[in-house]
Order: C-alpha cells, then sequence, then structure tokens
C-alpha cells in the first residue's frame, strides 16, 4: 500500500500546533477518523456516499493498494521521498 501523505486530510491549525509542538499529526491521538479500503473503480462513489454526511466532507483519497511490496505500507512524504511507514 503507498500512502500520499499530501492527500491525507489535516485541518490548518492541527498542522500548526503540531508544527509548533514537533509532532507528527499522524501519530497524534484523534477520534473520528476511519479508513475506508474500497476497489479503485468504486472510489469516487465511496467518496461522494461519504462526502453527503456532514462528518465526512473532508473525505479523500489518500493512497493505493499495489503488489509491488505485499504487507509493506509505504508514504510518499510531501516533498516526493518514499518511507516504510509504521503506526
Amino acid at each position: 500500500m503507498v500512502l500520499d501523505e499530501k492527500s491525507i486530510p489535516i485541518a490548518e491549525p492541527v498542522r500548526g500546533a503540531c508544527e509548533l509542538l514537533g509532532l507528527d499529526p499522524l501519530y497524534v491521538a484523534n477520534e473520528g477518523k476511519c479508513v475506508v479500503i474500497v476497489a479503485e473503480e468504486a472510489a469516487e462513489f465511496a467518496l461522494e456516499v461519504l462526502r453527503a454526511h456532514p462528518l465526512g466532507t473532508c473525505a479523500a483519497s489518500i493512497g493505493e493498494v499495489t503488489a509491488s511490496s505485499p504487507g509493506v505500507v509505504t508514504m510518499r512524504s510531501r516533498i516526493g521521498a518514499q518511507r516504510v511507514w509504521t503506526c
């Protein structure tokens, strides 16, 4: 799986606070987030359904499942580098 860091919706106040405190917003505890994995051909429909709900307005496609490295999740950083991502 390859995640695209630029595509992950993070509110600007959260991003700013994390930068000030030296925290990575992907590792800070939060509530109300959901990761949904769907077939590529169903992605647009899934996003439409999620965005139709008031709590899903920021729904986004943040990556793709690939066959290149089974069982490994990598992250494409904001500057284009790729690294193994662990949570």
